[in-house]
């Protein structure tokens, strides 16, 4: 075995490597191994004291690489110096910080359990569920997930509009786990190497594959928007109160703001102008004192005189107490209305009912009392050319809340604008950091952003995430550009919301569910199994290299996934529903591409299996393979029957055979090739394809009557139904426009109920799969019996469902 890190060097060598990561450009490479170092470290344990001893000292290291510049900015804002508020955070690391625990905890028990390609998966999903709960109960300071750190490279933070920068998480986490693996088997040779390498390898192959896909789609927006943002660089309102006075810094601050508005509308004709969070540092529309209201309303003389919408940071408040507010003006209208901050930093913005009063007060006089918002809200931006734009404004540390921006896209925004004050920790990375964060929200709903605050970064970003124009950290600074606007691109991250946390936990629950199922059935007897299935030889089978097997199965599963996602996305959604055109795209790009490129993988390994003179024979055309039949100690079906059924052989030397056979049913393999005595003993190992080969399928399940005739015969009646409707007889499109519009209407309707059957068949599919999967863990002796009755009812539902819902359509309409 490869010989471990020293436990300090490993975790300060993935310490030194976050430290530079979180620092941008070309560090971005570093997110594929930061933590090898400390999984090394691991990896050399052997007892859970030793492993939450390391995964502490991980997560402080971390911290102090990271976000050593949090704790300077607490130490200045509560005065308590820059080493008490290093060494504060410091102490809470691992409390901050706690995926570094779940994730070394779950990865020790699931590796030893489930093997190493599912270990590796337990171990991020447990990281990722712990980012998503700490985030629940602590809310989104310090939630900087690893993902962010992919930013500066355009092509692999696209991605991120599938499954946010958590994906992009766990996709890292992966990735480091193979890198480690390597490292461990460089003894074993490269053989042994080979896998880690290419499940490392697939990480940044598949997120570049997608980011390139997506870089190469041209949005179809013709619209532009043009808002000018205002960096005063005027910032520490408290400070120079003392030292000038609440209404001169009032004065100074709206004289600036003023006259860099005049600028951006006059010269650079802007449609609208954005200022920064709190830049008027007091309540708007409902002043304190007579000095508020004239300068109420010299702000709105100034819209009317600019002909332009003015966003800007101001305060609001009512019964309930004051907010941290965007207020909206329109030149002739006024005060459109507020958004409230949803997202407060805890106890400097905001400090819970149950923790405030007057000895909380006592011991921490730089408390906040500002209140939190209800929530995303959208407002129109009406401009002096007619147009209106739905925008979602975002404050401060609202822009690292992804489910905030979600939720405004959701609604109908087309943009977002961001309103932030970072002036308060200037020292590197933070504000990189913060910016970075902010991008990914425009990634993840393809909305474009203008960001804009007092002292930098200021930045225009456009839907994939690239700052087009921006302002640099403490200048002042007009910045001016144009954004494209329109119905923005539809992501899986907006039709799902953030996802990956729950799907982590649900998937954590389900291996910790089977764990307890396994534990409790164990012991059980289990009567003799029932007769193999024959096989004749000789039979066709698809010889695959573990590449091969790799690729198809990608393929494969991408395709199949995407059916069920189409699915859902056609019930939960708007998008796809009733867009035939949009639908048949989505069901060729995701499904038909990828299930025809897994085939052909499959089909380019096909040989043909045969005995001969106790030999396994593979052949095809005028190659041959040969394996002795006594060299075979075991015949092991693929857990997970990917891209299909198939089983790998065991060798008497302890080795497995370099390639793997697709076989549908692999079990017969076993009975063909062994003697009576040793296939029982392989049948016993063979119980879940033995139940998927066991139940045999009748014509009625065969592709063709199911994906051609049966659609056929529901679109004709539709199809004739729609002619009526619309033509006013059976033929009216004909009679009208002719045999090629005809034709093409019934091949739209005949292609919609094609997409509606197959993936009605995919999510009956799933289910069969999953209940005998249940059925052999939960009851191996009745899971063969459990499996036809599930294949009964997927065929039932299949050809009663779809005429029972067109029929209620028909006469329920």
């Amino acid at each position: 075995m490869a010989r471990s890190a020293h436990p300090v060097a490993g975790i300060l060598g993935s310490a030194i490597l976050a430290g530079l990561y979180v620092r941008g450009g070309i560090g971005w490479v570093i997110g594929f191994v930061i933590l090898v170092p400390w999984l090394r470290v691991l990896d050399a344990k052997r007892t859970l004291g030793g492993i939450l001893l390391s995964s502490c000292a991980m997560a402080l290291a971390f911290t102090a690489a990271v976000f050593a510049w949090f704790g300077n900015a607490i130490g200045s804002y509560t005065q308590i110096g820059t080493a008490a508020g290093v060494s504060l955070l410091l102490l809470a690391a691992p409390l901050l910080q706690p995926q570094f625990l779940a994730f070394a905890l779950v990865r020790h028990a699931a590796v030893r359990r489930y093997g190493p390609v599912l270990g590796a998966c337990a171990a991020a999903a447990a990281w990722l569920a712990t980012e998503w709960l700490t985030v629940k109960l602590f809310g989104h300071v310090l939630s900087y997930t690893l993902g962010y750190g992919l930013y500066p490279s355009t092509l692999l933070r696209q991605a991120a509009d599938v499954g946010g920068a958590a994906g992009l998480t766990f996709m890292l986490l992966l990735a480091n786990q193979g890198v480690a693996a390597v490292i461990a088997n460089r003894p074993k040779g490269v053989r042994a190497m080979i896998r880690p390498l290419a499940f490392a390898a697939l990480v940044p192959a598949l997120l570049a594959g997608y980011g390139l896909t997506t870089l190469t789609a041209e949005p179809a927006t013709s619209d532009s928007l043009r808002i000018g943002m205002v960096q005063s660089n005027i910032v520490d309102y408290e400070r120079q109160r003392q030292e000038k006075g609440a209404h001169a810094v009032v004065r100074e601050v709206l004289d600036t703001h003023f006259a860099m508005t005049y600028d951006a509308v006059v010269r650079q004709r802007a449609h609208a102008v954005l200022w920064s969070e709190t830049a008027y540092p007091t309540t708007f529309g409902n002043p304190k004192s007579d000095a508020g209201a004239e300068l109420d309303r010299e702000i709105l003389a100034l819209v009317n005189a600019a002909g332009v919408p003015l966003v800007f940071g101001t305060y609001d408040r009512d019964a309930n107490g004051e907010y941290n507010a965007a207020a909206f003006l329109e030149p002739g209208t006024g005060l459109l209305g507020f958004y409230r901050k949803s997202s407060l930093f805890p106890l400097t913005e905001y400090v819970p009912a149950w923790l405030d009063g007057p000895a909380l007060r006592r011991w921490l006089p730089w408390t906040g009392t500002w209140q939190p918002g209800a929530g995303a809200r959208v407002f129109p931006l009406r401009l002096a050319d007619g147009r209106e734009i739905p925008v979602l404004p975002m404050i401060c540390l609202d822009d690292m809340n992804t489910g905030l921006a979600i939720e405004g896209a959701r609604l109908g925004a087309q943009v977002i604008l961001s309103m932030s004050n970072d002036s308060w920790f200037t020292a590197a990375p933070g504000m990189d950091m913060h910016l970075a964060a902010a991008a990914f929200r425009s990634i993840e709903t393809r909305l474009p952003q203008f960001r804009v605050t007092p002292n930098g970064y200021s930045a225009v970003i456009d839907a994939r995430g690239s700052v087009i124009a921006s302002a640099g950290k403490g200048e002042r600074a007009l910045v001016v550009d144009d954004v494209p606007v329109g119905a923005p691109v539809p992501t899986l991250m907006v039709a799902w919301g953030n996802w990956v946390g729950p799907v982590s936990i649900a998937f954590l629950a389900l291996l910790g569910a089977l764990a307890a199922i396994r534990a409790l059935v164990r012991h059980k007897a289990e009567e003799a199994p029932e007769p193999l299935a024959a096989i004749t030889f000789p039979v066709k089978v698809a010889v695959l290299p573990p590449a091969a097997r790799l690729a198809a199965g990608v393929l494969r599963t991408f395709a199949r996934g995407s059916l069920l996602w189409m699915g859902a996305a056609i019930l939960f959604g708007d998008t796809l529903r009733g867009n035939t055109l949009a639908q048949i795209r989505t069901f060729a790009g995701l499904f038909l591409v990828p299930e025809i490129a897994s085939w052909c993988v499959l089909h380019a390994f096909a040989a043909r299996a045969s005995m001969e003179n106790g030999k396994l024979v593979l052949a095809r055309g005028v190659h041959r393979l040969e394996l002795a039949v006594r060299d075979i100690a075991a015949i092991r079906p693929w857990r997970v029957p990917v891209p299909c059924p198939g089983a790998t052989l065991q060798l008497v030397s302890g080795e497995r055979w370099r390639y793997g056979l697709a076989i549908a049913q692999p079990a017969a393999l076993a009975r063909a090739l062994f003697p009576a005595g040793r296939a029982s003993r392989q049948a016993a190992e063979l119980t879940y394809a033995k139940v998927r080969a066991a139940v045999r399928r009748g014509r009625l399940d065969h592709p063709f009557a199911k994906f051609v005739l049966f659609p056929t015969l529901l679109a004709i009646p539709a199809f004739r139904l729609h002619q009526h409707i619309a033509f006013g007889s059976s033929f009216g499109e004909y009679d009208l426009f002719g045999l090629k519009a005809y034709l093409i209407a019934f091949s739209l309707w005949w292609a919609a109920w094609t997409i509606g059957v197959v993936l009605s068949a995919a999510a009956l599919r799933a289910a069969v799969e999953a209940g005998t999967l249940l059925a052999v863990v939960l009851r191996p002796v009745k899971a063969t019996e459990a499996r036809r009755w599930l294949e009964r009812f997927s065929l039932a539902a299949l050809y009663i469902g779809p005429p029972s819902w067109l029929l209620l359509h028909v006469y329920g309409s």
